[in-house]
């Protein structure tokens, strides 16, 4: 069994790439009486510094590893402990090119950058297992020792080497057992692409979609074996140490959901853009808190925010300064929705490097006389106060389903509406009404349990595997709410489509089935009407997408006014066993969601807040009592009533928040 970290407080802290500072020892003794200053209590150590612990191939130096972390415990301050694959040295791409990764058009990669190896490469793996294991050895029951983190930020832009592509042909050869089926999967008589053969597979072929999904299905799956394989000697050596890698936003082309269940805890990067123009920070804010919930849903428990910025990051285009008082708002936001950590990149600026000025709590000006500092300072006094919070967790009743691989089958899919197959916009979309009214929310994938929830809301879910449904159907027969879109269950797991009427899997749970659909331009609006029939009343915009309905057992709540299928149904209800399911043909805009979640909450019995424009509510559940984080990220102050969680009103002022303790509360009205 896997270790599940135990949280002596929440974690403060940042990477703390000491290795760059070795011909500065007065910065090392600067930087521990700083962290002291900051509240620090726990850094990451050696992510990138493979070349200083092996600066020859077989030649080690441990030794400024070993005092750094003798100097951390005698500051109680604890490790987590990286292993080094993120960034190879320069020696072992030069004397080993098979471990440089090779582009599309066979060109081997020069030594650059990181995270740019070969995966399948076995001279890379046996490098890296062999710093890993030497590192486990070494450190396995050193004092400051809490806490793998296996490479940096994994990624799957694919290397098309030989060796890569004999494990893509030995990967497919397990899932279609023969050519004959491999063939049918991808539709390979269109265009004349029958394969013959397995050496003719070569994933370099868009207009083969079944092939380029299959391409991301292997790359995401060799990333995991590659971490599986970097992670063997830290179980072996180090079984009671947990082991994390840091996630990070979902759009590196990983199926996260499939590698969760691997590590012991989820990390990730979180790197908000703050006050961009045109874009308010209540988006930003609800956007992250989205990022934040899918971390917490991979495994159901609280997660780490790994690295973070204190100020600004210098890879984003443009990035400003967080204004007063948005530092200590973002950090607990991230506590608020399962965090039990809050950490930076980095503890102290480079003075070179690609990331240079990329913020840090100790910047170029070498002093705690900050603004930064002193908001980072603040903000781990505040950590130190919430040390009840590690005994709790967020607990939704709400679900909203984000499946990557239903993302990478539309991102590879040719449709009538190519210009807004925006699939993570649409499920921010359809989670942002519902954080705007205080309401907890699991993501899940399409394999996801479903009974535990009252609503599930499952927007442009494109592709249906097997399975999924006879479970969304189970759900709803068995008295759950069911919110579906257009683009539903057109293609199966291998990106064909159904026959039979879309979405022919859903037919009966939905009581319709999809005639033809209509593309509108960008900027060109539809409109809808809500029928008297509805609990709902007026006009909407509709955007993008206008499915043409059949109805046969679902009963219309709105229809188009517009069009030559004015009058035809836009949003149906079908009752289906004991409970609901219904179906959003159209994209529509933040004022329906509002209103309408506003009304399936209360027909679900789900309790929600009525909050000003820009402020969110979030609940971490204990035992016997609960932790409220009523937070404003607007730069006004804002009044709040919270009644209904037998608090007083609170005044929050701007870019604030507001922690306090109630009663354990249950998430119905």
């Amino acid at each position: 069994m896997s270790p599940r970290p135990h949280f002596p407080a929440l974690l403060h802290g940042a990477d703390y790439n000491a290795e760059q500072w070795l011909a500065y020892p007065e910065v090392l003794h600067d930087d521990l009486q700083l962290m002291k200053d900051a509240g620090v209590n726990c850094v990451s150590v050696g992510i990138f510094a493979w070349s200083m612990l092996e600066p020859e191939e077989g030649v080690f130096e441990f030794g400024w590893l070993d005092t750094l972390m003798d100097s951390l415990a005698n500051e109680d301050i604890h490790v987590i402990l990286a292993t080094p694959s993120g960034a190879r040295p320069a020696w072992l791409s030069e004397r080993y090119p098979e471990v440089r990764q090779v582009d599309a058009t066979g060109r081997r990669l020069p030594h650059a950058g990181r995270h740019n190896h070969c995966r399948t490469s076995p001279v890379y793996r046996e490098k890296c297992g062999a710093i890993n294991r030497l590192l486990a050895s070494r450190y396995a029951t050193h004092p400051a020792l809490f806490m793998w983190h296996v490479s940096n930020e994994y990624g799957a832009t694919p290397c098309h080497c030989e060796l890569c592509y004999a494990a893509f042909r030995n990967w497919l050869r397990k899932r279609y057992g023969d050519l004959e089926r491999l063939n049918h999967a991808w539709w390979t008589t269109f265009w004349s692409h029958r394969y013959r053969c397995w050496e003719e597979i070569r994933p370099v072929d868009p207009s083969i979609q079944g092939l380029m999904l299959d391409w991301q299905r292997f790359t995401s799956d060799q990333t995991l074996d590659f971490f599986l394989a970097e992670s063997a000697p830290l179980r072996e050596l180090t079984p009671k140490v947990p082991i994390t890698t840091n996630f990070m936003q979902p759009d590196v082309g990983l199926d996260y959901w499939v590698f969760a269940p691997h590590v012991d805890v989820i990390s990730w990067d979180s790197y908000p853009r703050w006050h961009q123009h045109g874009v308010s920070d209540a988006e930003t804010a609800a956007r992250t808190a989205f990022y934040h919930d899918l971390h917490r849903s991979y495994k159901k428990q609280p997660f780490m925010l790994m690295e973070s910025t204190p100020s600004v990051t210098n890879w984003q285009g443009i990035s400003r300064p967080k204004r007063p008082g948005l530092h200590r708002l973002a950090s607990l936001q991230a506590v608020a929705h399962g965090s039990n950590s809050v950490q930076y990149f980095q503890w102290r600026q480079s003075r070179g490097g690609e990331e240079q000025f990329h913020g840090a709590v100790v910047t170029h000006q070498n002093t705690a006389d900050t603004r930064v500092f002193r908001e980072v300072a603040a903000l781990g006094s505040t950590l130190q106060r919430l040390t009840d919070v590690l005994e709790t967790n967020v607990e939704a009743q709400v679900a909203v389903i984000y499946d990557f691989q239903n993302e990478w089958a539309l991102r590879w899919s040719q449709l009538p509406q190519n210009e807004a197959k925006d699939y993570q916009a649409c499920c921010l979309e359809h989670y942002g009404a519902l954080w705007r009214q205080g309401v907890a929310t699991d993501i899940l994938c399409a394999d996801g349990e479903l009974l535990r929830y009252r609503l599930v809301v499952a927007p442009m879910l494109y592709m249906l595997r097997e399975g999924v449904a006879e479970r969304l159907e189970a759900f709803v027969q068995g008295g759950g709410t069911l919110v579906m879109t257009h683009t539903t269950g057109l293609v199966d797991a291998g990106n064909l489509a159904f026959l039979g009427g879309f979405p022919k899997p859903l037919r009966r749970t939905l009581g319709l089935w999809v005639e033809e659909s209509d593309a509108l331009y960008p900027g060109q609006e539809g409109r809808i009407e809500m029928l008297s029939t509805s609990s709902m009343s007026g006009c909407y915009i509709s955007r993008y997408v206008a499915d043409l309905l059949r109805l046969e057992t679902a009963q219309p709540l709105a229809h188009y006014t517009c069009e030559f299928y004015a009058a035809t149904p836009a949003v149906t209800c079908n009752a289906h066993g004991a409970g609901r399911a219904y179906y959003l043909a159209t994209r529509l805009d933040g004022r329906f969601l509002n209103k309408f979640y506003k009304l399936l909450l209360s027909d679900c019995g789900i309790r929600t807040f009525e909050l000003p424009e820009g402020v969110s509510v979030s609940v971490r559940q204990g035992k016997d009592k609960c932790t409220v984080f009523v937070m404003n990220f607007n730069n006004a102050p804002q009044s709040v009533a919270l009644e209904s969680l037998g608090l007083e009103p609170v005044e929050v002022g701007p870019y604030g928040v507001e922690v306090a303790t109630a009663a354990r509360q249950t998430t119905s009205s």
